[in-house]
């Protein structure tokens, strides 16, 4: 049996005008495109998490909007990239009502079109399957920074980014569980999602407290 190309028929944004648990699972299979200078790259989503807002203990936004979290605040289908352990940046898209903050983190994914660009940006990988393999990996991979922060899915073809309807997945072969690194009162949430068995996805890793220096 041959498989079908995957649908290049642009997403819209009512798909991101959604709850962010509704979102989150339907983005696996999604087609994310990065224009840049140096050339397209293409990336298919293989695991994401849903982070809900001021109603989650895990979110950015659970405390209420600030200059760092604004835009999870604005409209749908905008990108929002933080910067996080002094090293990486982590992109996520938003999604939901504008005014009610939610977020899909984008943890990891295959490179399908680019993948001699994105080696290039990830020397340190050790096959193309860890090219955007982990959240930091895939904001290297396709050159995300805090300058892209804001960035319109779909800004009228000036946008670094789109997404494509792709092939979403089955429901039966989206995986879910506890998100990677959440401690706290948002460790219970199972709001990590993955494609099944897909070699590209993450491992997990349970949240380690960060100990006091004495």
């Amino acid at each position: 049996m041959i498989n079908a190309a995957p649908d290049r028929t642009p997403l819209t944004r009512d798909f991101f005008d959604r709850p962010v648990l509704e979102v989150a699972p339907d983005l696996l299979g999604r087609i994310l495109v990065r224009d840049s200078d140096d050339g397209p790259i293409e990336l298919r989503l293989t695991e994401v998490e849903a982070y809900a807002g001021e109603a989650d203990p895990g979110s950015h936004a659970f405390r209420g909007q600030t200059a760092r979290n604004a835009v999870m605040f604005g409209p749908p289908g905008h990108v929002y990239v933080y910067f996080t352990y002094g090293m990486w940046h982590c992109m996520n898209l938003v999604c939901g009502p504008e005014g009610k903050a939610g977020a899909v983190l984008l943890r990891a994914g295959e490179i399908t079109v680019g993948a001699e660009l994105a080696r290039k940006r990830r020397l340190s990988a050790r096959n193309d399957k860890e090219l955007a393999k982990g959240p930091a990996r895939l904001a290297t991979a396709l050159d995300v920074d805090r300058s892209l922060d804001g960035a319109d899915l779909f800004g009228d073809g000036d946008s670094p980014f789109s997404i494509l309807t792709g092939t979403p997945v089955e429901a039966d072969q989206v995986s879910e569980g506890p998100r990677t690194g959440v401690g706290g009162d948002g460790s219970a949430h199972p709001w990590r999602f993955w494609t099944a068995n897909d070699p590209t996805v993450s491992p997990y890793r349970a949240h380690v407290p960060r100990r006091r220096r004495t």
